[in-house]
């Protein structure tokens, strides 16, 4: 059913769960604000068909929606785009999904289509509702496009906000998409940048002070030159530059408190992004309770 979508909209998944009506409160307004489609998707869970000893089962086996998941995937979506009721705006187009089978898997394959994909931190399962949630975990591992996690803790409000956007630097190509995201986001929010850049993952009492100085003044450097194309481009964008000696997750989580949004790259090189998708990438989007991007590429 991805074929259906329209191209380069935002995706948001939707299962009734308070996280979730938060994630399409946030991807109503960012569609709004870029004027893309939107497009609600709910998956019903179908465990998948595998491999037996006696083969892949029959054509005929295979699920179909019932009428009765049809009406309950549908009202759990018009639950979702009520939302919409009665704002001065609203995403240029909206469209409405219901599939059957894996949410993980689902979600993946449309977000080959979509320019963003938005989903609750936690979902109405149990499994959904430990830590991060294995529907967004998941998405954070394997999604084509980038992919916001928001929190329902503190829903996103659909007023103008004047906090600023946060962005770990490595200088990784991940995190090189991560400053491409979190410039676009603050130009369009017009909001100040906070360009965060760890250079080592090491405790700083752990470093002599000789060794600090000079891992300091390369790190100003380096966070300098990428910081200094993405400023030609967006011009309009202050950017507020911080270089820390240590442990990125509490420096962004730190920053975070003041920040409406935070940008993280999804896998690279020591510091932010080098220290994979399982240390800070996950650790801030299960912990920050803001809106977190994580930046996946096609």
């Amino acid at each position: 059913m991805s074929n259906r979508l329209p191209p380069q909209g935002i995706v948001v998944g939707v299962d009734g769960s308070p996280a979730s009506t938060a994630a399409a409160l946030w991807a109503v307004r960012e569609a709004a604000m870029r004027e893309l489609p939107l497009t609600f998707v709910h998956v019903i869970f179908a465990a998948p068909w595998g491999p037996t000893a006696f083969g892949r089962p029959p054509a005929s086996a295979v699920a179909e929606i019932s009428p009765e998941q049809e009406v309950t995937g549908q009202r759990i979506i018009a639950g979702a785009t009520r939302i919409v009721d009665g704002l001065e705006f609203s995403p240029t187009q909206i469209d409405r999904e219901v599939l059957l089978g894996q949410p993980v898997s689902e979600l993946v394959d449309l977000s080959k289509h979509a320019r963003m994909l938005v989903v609750g931190c936690r979902g109405q399962s149990l499994l959904d509702r430990v830590l991060l949630g294995s529907v967004s975990t998941g998405l954070v591992h394997h999604a084509h496009c980038p992919v916001a996690v928001i929190h329902d803790e503190n829903p996103p409000s659909l007023q103008p906000c004047q906090l600023p956007v946060v962005v770990g630097i490595d200088g990784s190509p991940a995190s090189e998409l991560a400053t491409a995201i979190a410039f676009d986001e603050a130009s369009w929010r017009g909001v100040e940048l906070i360009a965060l850049h760890a250079w080592s993952d090491a405790d700083e009492f752990d470093i002599g002070s000789t060794e600090w100085s000079a891992q300091q003044a390369g790190a100003v450097e380096v966070l300098a030159e990428r910081l200094a194309g993405w400023q030609e481009r967006y011009p309009d964008v202050s950017v507020d530059r911080r270089i820390v000696a240590d442990r990125p997750t509490r420096h962004l989580l730190d920053a975070a408190k003041s920040a409406q949004l935070v940008v993280v790259g999804s896998h690279g090189r020591g510091g932010f992004a080098g220290m994979l998708l399982g240390s800070v990438s996950t650790a801030v989007a299960q912990a920050a309770r803001v809106p977190v991007i994580v930046a996946r590429r096609r």
